[in-house]
């Protein structure tokens, strides 16, 4: 994650934060199932074989979030071939999943498209009608005009005029059922992708697999980050707990470093020693390792020698530095200076 991981300048999340964290998470999860879940479930009608599909559709949600925060748990061990074998795992399931929620989301999206379709082929219908209704009427004006020109006005323009008064009739009765209909109501996802494919000067079909496309790869995301982000926090609040058991307590960047050097100073010639029977924390625990040249002077040594944390040893020799009791050489190893050379700064 890209947010700090020290406990000196953070504490854990607090109950509210890790609500709305854990909700998001669920809901992504659970529309991203839901989604997989429409494309598996359409391949057979039989529930049986549906059944089937929807466990594999489930099994391949869940296992996929569960790689994706194994290989958060590997990488924060060190352990990178672990990790990259949980991410490669991870990318297979995803490009399943992905594919899953396309078919899903295309399949709704078509759903919503096809009860506009509807409503407009009936307004088309009576288009049609009424239009073949003027055409008729049309030719019955035409022949009108013959009859009139051979004098048949009684025999011939009566029948005529009788038939085109029925063929007005009929025309707008077609018209007063088409006004009649229901509004056709386009959808904001239909709109969309009408307002996307006019802009981009393309056919609607495309961007429709655009958008679909882009909706299914921004939940697959948007779920990892949150799947991603609590293992994190878990991971921060097991070391936060461990320092605040062992009542390790590391001063703030923003006290004066003059006066906390001074107290150690003090503290250092006064020659107090920590009675044996109570607990050492971890940071005096490697200072007397160093102290009695137990181990050497690395970060290595000793995040073997206490079996902590990274985190925790980068913590431990920042304090060092802080008290003189070790120098970072021009290489960045560090090299062990010890009390006495304290004493003797303090005595100069």
């Amino acid at each position: 994650m890209s947010y700090t991981t020290d406990s000196t300048l953070r504490s854990p999340k607090g109950c509210l934060a890790m609500f709305g964290v854990y909700s998001f998470t669920g809901a992504a999860i659970l529309a991203s199932i839901i989604f997989s879940l429409l494309l598996f479930l359409s391949i057979d009608s039989d529930p049986w074989m549906q059944f089937l599909f929807g466990s594999l559709a489930v099994i391949f949600e869940l296992g996929k979030f569960f790689a994706w925060y194994e290989v958060g748990e590997r990488q924060a061990h060190k352990n990178y071939s672990g990790a990259a074998i949980a991410f490669a795992f991870y990318i297979v399931l995803a490009a399943i999943s992905i594919g899953g929620s396309i078919g899903g989301i295309n399949s709704a999206t078509n759903s919503a498209q096809s009860h506009v379709q509807i409503q407009q082929n009936r307004v088309s219908s009576y288009n049609m009608q009424i239009e073949a209704i003027e055409k008729q009427i049309a030719l019955n004006n035409v022949a009108a005009e013959k009859y009139i020109e051979l004098e048949l006005i009684s025999t011939g323009l009566a029948r005529i005029q009788r038939e085109n008064s029925t063929l007005r009739e009929k025309q707008q009765t077609l018209a007063v059922e088409r006004d009649n209909l229901p509004a056709v109501k386009q959808g904001s996802v239909v709109g969309l992708i009408e307002s996307l494919a006019n802009s981009l000067n393309v056919t609607p079909q495309n961007a429709q697999l655009g958008l679909v496309i882009f909706l299914s790869v921004l939940l697959d995301f948007f779920a990892a980050f949150f799947v991603g982000l609590i293992g994190e926090e878990q991971r921060f609040k097991y070391r936060f707990n461990k320092h605040k058991s062992q009542g390790s307590e590391v001063e703030p960047d923003t006290q004066n470093p003059e006066v906390e050097r001074l107290a150690i100073r003090e503290e250092l010639k006064s020659g107090l020693e920590q009675k044996p029977e109570q607990i050492k924390s971890i940071y005096d625990q490697a200072f007397d390792a160093l102290e009695s040249e137990k181990i050497s002077c690395s970060k290595k040594a000793v995040k073997n020698y206490l079996k902590i944390e990274p985190e925790e040893v980068d913590i431990i020799f920042k304090q060092l530095l802080q008290q003189g009791l070790v120098i970072k050489k021009a290489n960045h190893h560090y090299q062990w200076q010890g009390t006495a050379a304290v004493i003797e700064e303090v005595a100069a």
